[in-house]
């Protein structure tokens, strides 16, 4: 058996966004400086999303080949700095084969 609270809960949240949608499409149609203002930030805020995809769908692979390339060695396909058996300090400090001795 439900809860009556779960009912009452669900139409309390249904009557306040019907709430401020009615508030919003009044303050929408309203001529009002600040509607202006945020009708343009809007307006750009679509735009600039409509063009990052396009160029996204344009340009997107070519900047996902720059930075995944192809090729052998490197982590993103780079030629490597040192052998592939030894790190970075290894190779750098010269010896890499020397072990400490008493």
């Amino acid at each position: 058996m439900e809860d009556p609270w779960d009912f009452e809960f669900l139409s309390r949240i249904v009557e306040g966004l019907v709430s401020f949608l009615s508030e919003f499409v009044d303050d929408w149609t309203a001529n009002d400086m600040r509607v202006a203002v945020f009708k343009i930030l809007f307006s750009w805020l679509v735009l600039s999303l409509i063009a990052i995809h396009f160029a996204w769908k344009v340009y997107g692979n070519t900047v996902n080949d720059m930075y995944y390339r192809q090729g052998t060695g490197g982590q993103n396909g780079g030629t490597p700095d040192t052998a592939p058996h030894l790190s970075g300090w290894e190779s750098a400090s010269g010896d890499a084969l020397k072990t400490h001795r008493e």
